[in-house]
């Protein structure tokens, strides 16, 4: 099965949302049998919470699902990730020092960059320490973000290998 990686600072706020917005959005292409998503985040802080509480209840306001625990993403997810989606410039930077060759690195890219209407380099704002209206503005970028990647799959401009 093809994996998909979302990732973000600690893995509890905006990489676990994303990971419930593309699980279903690829579900709902037909597409769920055969891809599979997972978040992590680039520290190891949270390694075994749950995804923030505000996180969830953005995401439960939705109709999303999640049942999640953080984890740390680790250089050897590389050999199983055919796609690894960093939510900021920073986790994309940190990713990139975990890459051992080109070919690694040509699979990290930003979410906002699956966005036609996104300025390069957007990246989805830590909602961490703000309140409920930056969760649910995070949400809004990761469910665009999250339709462009399911676009680029079905008219098959994404092609996903390891």
């Amino acid at each position: 099965m093809t994996v998909i990686a979302m990732v973000c600072m600690g893995n509890i706020c905006r990489s676990p949302m994303a990971e419930a917005v593309l699980r279903r959005k690829l579900a709902d292409a037909g597409l769920g049998a055969d891809i599979a998503v997972e978040s992590s985040g680039t520290g190891g802080w949270h390694v075994g919470d749950r995804a923030d509480p505000r996180a969830q209840s953005a995401l439960s306001g939705r109709g999303y699902d999640l049942d999640h625990r953080a984890r740390k993403f680790v250089s050897a997810d590389f050999t199983r990730v055919a796609l690894v989606v960093a939510l900021d410039g920073a986790n994309r930077d940190d990713l990139l020092r975990m890459t051992t060759n080109a070919e690694q690195a040509s699979r990290v890219r930003l979410l906002m960059d699956f966005d036609p209407t996104a300025d390069p380099d957007t990246p989805v704002p830590d909602p961490y320490y703000g309140d409920r209206d930056d969760f649910e503005h995070a949400l809004d970028l990761i469910e665009r973000g999250c339709d462009g990647i399911v676009s680029q799959i079905t008219r098959g401009t994404l092609t996903l290998s390891v």
